[in-house]
């Protein structure tokens, strides 16, 4: 379980959501029009032994048996090396098309288009070795030659070859894509005009083919290619900037202390992540600008200290009102690693939400943001000023206690379940000057306080 405690001991790898390795497919046959709501029965030697759905591209192991590719790819990228049905040993590249069960699929499927049933396009042949590697030369020759045009469509043109299937981003990936592409994102960094809109079909590119290896990374986090990043955050096409902000999400999540102090005081960096937020790109690049500042606010009490001062806490609270669980979890985590100084406590203090919304998210989202509510809520209220103070009659004013109260009866753990019993004994001195505005169901409280 994630606790809200130090920089140090906080993991925040739970803040970057995990892609499943294997997809199942979500095109299911259609039922027969008429509102009967009876589906058409698809024969037996037509549905993936693995999936149990449609066979779409349909291919045979050495062991005789016919899989759907893009199931049996995905058994056999997990880790796996037998056939699911047999048990026998199958390699990825044992595996040859069966274009007679497909024309008999797509037979069938004309066959029964008056009930519903869509045709199976007949799919592409997979990408092979030879052709990876040609389309990952083209984008580093482009690059050497600072021909930006002919990168950005080599770049293009390798992005649309991964999005094919997950077959043709791993064998792209294993071509060195991610390499190439970071490279020479670092050889046209500065660029201007057709060296702009290459660098975003690079960005863009390079979101393919995560996680990035240790010589990607390091080309990213060169600091012409940093800089490169705030310019196509701050001023890019919005394509570009949310492209941006997901590289540098996925640099920052694997970086080291460094990395990060290089990260965060790259000139405008604090900036344009702000910027991301108040002004949203889309909900990709909101979630990834928030784990970017978590990262940066976690290793540096000068980035929180920075990141404050450009009004960071205020966009934290208003992006809470309304947001859903993913960017609730992130702009919590944000929150309260920016009340980690003064400058954070002092602007969350300020503004009249803070507390509120801190107390609305303790229940009914996730038990991260449950731990993040009671760890930002905790630093606002724990000092002996009169800032804490004030903020500790508007929690109770608005429910805090009775919530806080629920939860340890509920059940939290840890540094959580500590911090919240410090929140009680704090606000329990206070309870009577203080009129409660909201009350709370106690039918699932087993004792009383």
């Amino acid at each position: 379980m994630v606790l809200p405690m130090s920089r140090t001991t906080r993991p925040v790898s739970r803040l970057v959501p995990e892609m499943p390795l294997l997809r199942r497919s979500s095109r299911q046959v259609a039922p027969a029009p008429g509102g009967g709501g009876e589906e058409v029965a698809v024969p037996a030697h037509f549905r993936c032994p693995i999936s149990l759905d449609l066979m779409r591209d349909p291919v045979t192991a050495p062991t005789g048996i016919t899989y759907d590719r893009e199931s049996v790819e995905g058994w056999l990228a997990r880790g796996n090396a037998t056939c699911p049905v047999t048990g026998r040993p199958v390699r990825l590249a044992d595996l040859v098309p069966n274009h007679a069960t497909r024309r008999m699929i797509q037979d069938w499927c004309v066959a029964n288009r008056a009930r519903g049933v869509e045709r199976v396009p007949t799919p592409r042949a997979p990408l092979g070795d030879a052709d990876a590697a040609e389309a990952v030369a083209e984008v580093s020759a482009a690059a050497r030659r600072g021909d930006a045009a002919a990168c950005g469509a080599a770049a293009a043109r390798a992005r649309a070859l991964g999005k094919e299937s997950d077959r043709d981003r791993r064998c792209l990936a294993a071509a060195g894509a991610a390499r190439a592409l970071s490279s020479a994102f670092r050889r046209l960094a500065g660029g201007h005009g057709d060296g702009a809109t290459a660098l975003g079909e690079i960005l863009a590119a390079l979101t393919v083919f995560f996680p990035l290896d240790d010589e990607s990374r390091r080309c990213i986090a060169s600091q012409v290619s940093l800089e490169t990043l705030v310019s196509v955050m701050s001023h890019g096409e919005l394509t570009a900037r949310a492209s941006a902000a997901v590289v540098l999400r996925e640099l920052a999540s694997s970086a080291d202390g460094r990395t990060l102090e290089a990260v965060s005081g790259t000139h405008g960096m604090c900036d344009a992540l702000v910027g991301l937020v108040r002004k949203p790109v889309s909900p990709q690049a909101t979630k990834a600008a928030l784990v970017t500042a978590y990262y940066l606010v976690s290793a540096s009490d000068r980035a929180a200290a920075r990141l404050a001062e450009l009004g960071a806490v205020r966009v934290a609270v208003e992006l809470l009102v309304d947001a859903d669980k993913g960017t609730s979890e992130k702009a919590l985590a944000v929150l309260d690693g920016l009340l980690c100084v003064d400058a954070g406590r002092e602007a969350a203090r300020a503004h009249a939400l803070a507390v509120p919304v801190l107390v609305k998210k303790m229940f009914r989202v996730s038990d991260m943001a449950t731990e993040f509510a009671v760890s930002a809520l905790w630093r606002l209220c724990r000092a002996s000023d009169a800032g804490a103070a004030e903020c500790r009659a508007e929690a109770l004013r608005v429910g805090a206690f009775q919530k806080l109260l629920l939860l340890l009866q509920v059940g939290c753990v840890g540094v959580t379940k500590e911090r919240a019993s410090e929140l009680l004994k704090m606000l329990n001195g206070s309870r009577g000057s203080v009129e409660c505005i909201e009350t709370v169901d106690f039918k699932g409280l087993k004792r009383p306080f």
